[in-house]
């Protein structure tokens, strides 16, 4: 199956239901969908785009409708559609579409995207063609997407039709989340939790609402006036949402399905967020951009609270040592998760490709392990892990203690230099109301984290530094720790890193995974 046939099914299905909303903003049915994006298909026919040919869509979230439309007609047209978001640096953007030697750009405007090799045009300035276009396979390129860069330039994910298909529902009565009849995220566009809103747009039973720019206050408002019953959002916006207080203020009780995507959710949150939305089953999914359709599903259980939940939808899991075998329950190790679909791969990158993609398993960048029922945890980006003293020691855990102190709103754990272990752990703390004095704020994180574990750095921001996808950037963070002046939790010394490691928190000890 390719992505318009999901477009063309619930056209001749649903001709006149709303597919997409943009709240204050316009709407898009699905005979309206279908009928603008053959005519612009037609278009780029005409401008000369053909099989394979890579198109970048250059749009923000307040263009969602036609970014649907632009998407969908780049691959009625036989193309590769490239989403990226216009919030982006203009140095950004070339750069991909220059990597993926982009043959034309759609874009919104007034603004045009940098000068590059390729043509540019709104979409209205494309006049149809009369040549009908050659429709593509499943096993053609879909869409690249780029990864959010936080360790290092973006990389290309290329994804096939099939790809982007699997699983989709082919009777109305088994479509996704039917239990709604709206389904609320603010994702911005090109990254993997917008694309799989957009196929939920295509082929779930609720209509799609976004809005242009996400705030708290009118997201709370959509979820109730609406009377949403499915909302999407990241760990950011979940924290923005409970420390306004918003959820006692608003009716939430409609929601029956909150979902949480890109990042991790720290346990004292995922409680948190329970109790915001009493008749919501609250649900944690695990992918990555390079991984989907594979993943993880958790509903929130209080006597697993920071499980990531079991495989799903066909995905197959393992955590393997050095040698890539399967560890025991319990051993930290290397995440892999394996898609039940034709995998994806870096575009234009065979070494990375073969580094992260075997046989149809996708390693995750992530350290973790499997308890003795199968469920994940995380214990940290592999890149993340803070090589402190004789130890190496999780951020996650530590981003998860502070997180349960009553005056924390957010928190953020990186590594900065030490000139006798070489690493110690600093922390970045979001106050509430009020920031906590450094002797309570120790004293609290000793009855939860070892002595090598405590943050010897603290400092209180306003924010912390995100990426438009809601990610903690730990590049931007390590140089914020250490440019500003921190406060001191704990001076770590050799004596205080040669006591034992509990293995709950703590990664591993030097010399072995």
């Amino acid at each position: 199956m390719i992505v318009p046939e999901l477009l063309a099914r619930r056209a001749t299905e649903e001709p006149g239901q709303v597919a997409l909303e943009v709240a204050g903003g316009g709407t898009l049915t699905f005979a309206e969908w279908q009928a603008r994006a053959e005519e612009l298909a037609r278009g780029l026919v005409r401008r000369g785009v053909r099989r394979g040919d890579r198109v970048g869509l250059l749009f923000g979230a307040e263009n969602w409708t036609d970014f649907a439309v632009a998407y969908c007609a780049a691959q009625l047209a036989g193309g590769v559609a490239v989403p990226i978001s216009d919030r982006l640096a203009p140095a950004e953007v070339a750069y991909m579409l220059e990597h993926c030697s982009a043959t034309g750009v759609l874009h919104a405007g007034p603004a045009a995207p940098p000068d590059g090799g390729y043509w540019s045009a709104v979409p209205a300035e494309l006049e149809p063609g009369s040549r009908e276009p050659e429709p593509p396979r499943p096993g053609d390129l879909a869409q690249i997407l780029y990864t959010s860069g936080t360790t290092g330039r973006p990389k290309a994910v290329a994804a096939t039709h099939a790809n982007l298909t699997y699983g989709s529902a082919t009777r109305a009565n088994r479509r996704r989340f039917g239990h709604s009849r709206l389904l609320l995220h603010a994702f911005p566009i090109g990254t993997n939790a917008g694309q799989a809103m957009l196929i939920n747009a295509l082929d779930a039973r609720p209509a799609v609402l976004t809005l242009a720019r996400f705030t708290p206050g009118r997201f709370a408002r959509l979820i109730e006036s609406r009377r949403v019953g499915t909302v999407f959002l990241v760990p950011a916006m979940a924290l923005e949402l409970l420390n306004a207080g918003l959820h006692e203020r608003h009716d939430f009780s409609g929601v029956v399905l909150l979902g949480s995507a890109a990042s991790t959710l720290p346990a004292a949150l995922c409680a948190r967020l329970a109790a915001a939305f009493p008749k919501a089953t609250v649900t944690n999914y695990y992918t990555s951009t390079e991984a989907a359709p594979a993943q993880t599903v958790m509903i929130y259980d209080p006597s697993r609270p920071a499980a990531l939940g079991r495989p799903a939808l066909g995905s197959g899991l393992r955590v393997t040592g050095p040698d890539g075998g399967p560890l025991a329950a319990g051993e930290t190790g290397e995440i892999w998760l394996r898609s039940p679909a034709a995998a994806r791969s870096y575009y234009r990158d065979q070494q990375a490709s073969a580094h992260t993609f075997r046989d149809g398993w996708v390693r995750m960048g992530d350290l973790g392990y499997l308890d003795a029922d199968g469920y994940l945890y995380l214990v940290d980006r592999e890149s993340d892990v803070v090589k402190s003293g004789a130890y190496k020691v999780s951020t996650v855990q530590v981003e998860a203690a502070l997180h349960e102190h009553p005056d924390v709103a957010e928190a953020a754990v990186t590594g900065v230099p030490h000139p006798v272990l070489g690493t110690v752990l600093a922390a970045a703390v979001v106050p509430r109301a009020r920031a906590p004095r450094m002797t309570e704020l120790r004293a609290f994180l000793m009855t939860r984290l070892a002595s090598h574990e405590l943050p010897a750095r603290v400092i209180f921001v306003d924010r912390l530094p995100r990426n438009h996808s809601g990610k903690v950037v730990k590049s931007d963070l390590r140089d914020l720790l250490n440019e500003e002046q921190a406060d001191l939790v704990v001076e770590a010394g050799p004596a205080e890193q040669a006591g034992p490691m509990e293995k709950a928190s703590s990664v591993e000890k030097e010399g072995g995974r």
